[in-house]
């Protein structure tokens, strides 16, 4: 009979104890019940040696004091007899605290009363992180291969639309198709440019959630006034202007996952609103005072410095902790050399289909001279490089000439690659008009656009 998984509990309260007790049996765990911290070390001092318990869902306070020193004392103890992940349990009043025992290694924290829901999510995402970290090598390491094997069969490989095989590349990948199954809220950094939010799909994709919305928001564009709105919604008449109701980007997201770009520029004030929701899952849109639920994966980028915003007050510590469970750095291309000619070919073949151009090879002059460029803009500039070059070149074989006359950008440079794509545009339309006899819809499908959008264009064109 397979043994079921230990999760130790440390509370006082014995209404806690039997409520989690419940919770926990009814998730197929057992659990472990303990009111103090002397019970709890003993428990954890017998077992540690056999890797149980588990997990530890841990209080913050044991006597009348409510300073939660003793949940903090009772960590570091805990840490030297087990490395097993520790979940902090305390009242939104006491998340500073929560904050400071993240610090001192503990995994995550739930407020409380909590949400069943989400302390079973985190409980899930906390024993499958540990169980790759702590998985013998060479058995983990089988395993992950076999499942990527399995995957891969499958068309299901959550990385397959990620171009690249250096060693950087793959350490990226092999990271996302670990944690992307779990319910953990991930950062990914990196230079502007480097491909987060395409690291931000493949999290969606790879997860249980794949099947719900995947929704986007750049927190650099929102307006400190709309900050609100967009996020929570609204309801009619909430605000002068809000003519209809509004649904923000969190009840959009529900049951799937958010992706909060640029968050390092989100101000201050907002801050402590968006830690809110994700603490308590809840929001309450604007005009309206009944309390929303929601269940999402939080994924967010930035590529500013965040801990030095913290360490400079100008980015909640808390709210830090809480978007970072998991941490994915994205390496710059220059890290990455050896991907730059697989993008290159990537991006040309896309790019020429895309805009009914015939394909086109780069030369070995073209390829090392386009790999010398510096590229500060990353994949993104790369992407750009390739198209404004086969537009400027016109060429079925683009030469080193070719890229090296594209290495000085002036105005006319730019004109004439717009002017040149707005004629591969407009005759791309033509063709594909022509084709489908006229037929709008079957030519927007064709051409990648919606009817509204190739109605437009045709306009443009006096199509």
């Amino acid at each position: 009979m397979e043994r079921l998984t230990d999760i130790l509990v440390i509370d006082d309260d014995v209404a806690v104890c039997a409520a989690l007790r419940l919770v926990l049996k009814r998730a197929g765990y057992n659990p472990l019940i303990t009111s103090s911290p002397d019970e709890a070390l003993a428990v954890v001092r017998e077992q540690g040696t056999k890797g149980r318990p588990e997990v530890i869902l841990m209080d913050m306070n044991f006597s009348l004091s409510t300073s939660g020193r003793e949940g903090l004392d009772l960590l570091r103890k805990m840490r030297v007899f087990t490395a097993c992940p520790i979940i902090l349990m305390t009242a939104w009043a006491s998340v500073p605290l929560a904050v400071e025992g993240m610090r001192l290694g503990a995994f995550d924290f739930i407020g409380k009363p909590w949400d069943n829901t989400r302390l079973l999510q985190t409980i899930d995402t906390a024993l499958r992180l540990s169980e790759k970290t702590t998985a013998p090598a060479g058995e983990d390491t089988a395993r992950r291969k076999s499942t990527l094997s399995a995957q891969t069969c499958r068309g299901e490989d959550p990385c397959a639309h990620i171009v690249g095989r250096s060693d950087a590349i793959e350490r990226v990948k092999e990271q996302i198709r670990r944690i992307a199954p779990t319910h953990a809220s991930v950062l990914i950094t990196g230079e502007s440019g480097t491909g987060k939010e395409l690291i931000a799909e493949a999290l969606h994709r790879g997860s249980k959630r794949a099947s719900a919305p995947f929704v986007k928001v750049n927190l650099g564009g929102v307006p400190e006034s709309l900050f609100e709105s967009e996020l929570f919604g609204h309801k009619k008449g909430a605000f002068t202007g809000a003519f209809a109701d509004r649904k923000g980007r969190f009840d959009m997201a529900d049951g799937g996952t958010i992706f909060l770009d640029e968050i390092g520029e989100l101000p201050t004030a907002n801050q402590v609103k968006l830690l809110r929701v994700l603490q308590e899952q809840t929001f309450e849109p604007l005009g309206e005072s009944v309390p929303h639920r929601v269940d999402v994966r939080v994924v967010s980028a930035t590529n500013a410095p965040l801990k030095k915003l913290v360490a400079e007050g100008r980015f909640r510590e808390d709210l830090y902790y809480r978007i970072n469970l998991i941490h994915l750095h994205l390496p710059p291309l220059r890290e990455r050399c050896e991907d730059i000619p697989l993008l290159v070919n990537a991006f040309s073949e896309a790019f020429s289909a895309s805009a009914g151009l015939p394909p086109a090879t780069w030369s070995p002059e073209a390829m090392n001279r386009i790999c010398a460029m510096p590229l500060p803009g990353n994949v993104r500039e790369l992407k750009n490089v390739v198209e404004r070059t086969l537009l400027l070149s016109n060429a079925s074989v683009v030469r080193g000439q070719d890229v090296a006359d594209f290495g000085v950008q002036t105005t006319e440079d730019f004109c004439v690659a717009e002017k040149a794509l707005t004629e591969v545009e407009e005759e791309a339309i033509r063709e594909a008009l022509r084709k489908h006899d006229g037929n709008v819809s079957r030519a927007a499908r064709a051409l990648g656009l919606s009817r509204a959008a190739l109605y437009r264009r045709m306009e443009k064109y006096g199509l």
